[in-house]
């Protein structure tokens, strides 16, 4: 495996990556998660306005973000669903707080990011039915909140990533997009690049294999919903982009999956990033390539954005 002298310098530094008062191995993976976010990701990004709700749910509540973007009108806005990865145990809002702001102000949408409750505390299909009942109380309340209802995508990476894929086999006939940023796509660890990378860079086999343990009860194990490979009807799932990284355990499970929906003839774009590591999103301290993946990203909603104008 041949890395670049920047990925190396990212992977040097997450090595002496410290921690402190963490309180058992589930806490570590979390705090580790948003310590490299926040000393890899770089400036935030100035942006318009951040609003934060909770949307009631019958037991529980589902925490929110609204990033408004730089340059924002008193119009209905177009607006992009952002689903998080972390394993389905990690993550939220400050592990993605800089990737959300740059996609908020090069969109010029607004940017909802969903606080979904994670296992091992709350295991499938808790975090999957968060995210869809975001979804439709956007839909319902999109006046309320300024955006266009018309325009609506989502974007998920990693275990978000799944989640998205699942949501838009649902509901998936209301959004004008979605884009899957090296998704976590299935719990078997058998591919080519498993083999390859089962020690990383930055994700490892065995820490793979827990997180799906936490997320996923036994008798869930041959669930598309939770296991998009296993998805075979992909039929309200509307336009998609992929983008994949060279040196990433889940690259060959990214790829099916795309394969998968083409088959399905759903439309789908696979942009491969090369020399990128998973996780590389985090890393635009170091990376230009996460400006890149942000254009690209713009670009896929503005055409779809306006595809949906025309209609």
């Amino acid at each position: 495996m041949q890395l670049t002298p920047k990925i190396n310098q990212i992977l040097s530094h997450l090595e002496k990556i410290q921690l402190f008062n963490a309180q058992d191995s589930m806490d570590d993976t979390r705090k580790y998660l948003e310590t490299m976010s926040f000393q890899l990701s770089g400036k935030r990004e100035a942006v318009a306005m951040i609003e934060e709700l909770n949307i009631p749910q019958e037991n529980h509540q589902i925490p929110i973000k609204i990033y408004r973007p730089k340059g924002k009108t008193n119009q209905e806005e177009p607006a992009i669903i952002y689903i998080h990865g972390g394993w389905f145990i990690a993550g939220g809002f400050e592990t993605h707080d800089a990737v959300v702001r740059k996609l908020a102000n090069k969109t010029k949408a607004t940017v909802i990011f969903v606080d979904y409750r994670l296992a091992p505390e709350h295991p499938f299909p808790a975090g999957l039915n968060d995210c869809i009942d975001t979804v439709k109380w956007i839909i319902e309340n999109s006046e309320l909140l300024g955006i266009d209802k018309n325009k609506i995508g989502i974007i998920g990476d990693s275990a978000g990533g799944a989640l998205a894929t699942a949501v838009s086999t649902q509901i998936g006939e209301q959004l004008k997009f979605q884009v899957l940023i090296y998704p976590a796509a299935d719990n078997q660890f058998n591919t080519q690049s498993w083999k390859t990378y089962e020690n990383g860079p930055v994700l490892n086999k065995q820490g793979g294999i827990e997180a799906w343990k936490h997320y996923l009860p036994e008798h869930e194990f041959n669930n598309p919903l939770a296991i998009p490979i296993l998805i075979k009807d992909f039929k309200n799932t509307p336009r998609t982009l992929v983008l994949l990284a060279e040196h990433d355990p889940l690259v060959d499970d990214g790829k099916t999956l795309a394969e998968n929906m083409k088959n399905a003839n759903i439309s789908v774009t696979t942009s491969f990033y090369k020399d990128m590591v998973h996780g590389f999103m985090h890393m635009g301290e170091i990376l230009d390539e996460v400006q890149t993946a942000i254009d690209e990203m713009a670009e896929f909603a503005s055409q779809n954005f306006e595809t949906a104008r025309a209609n």
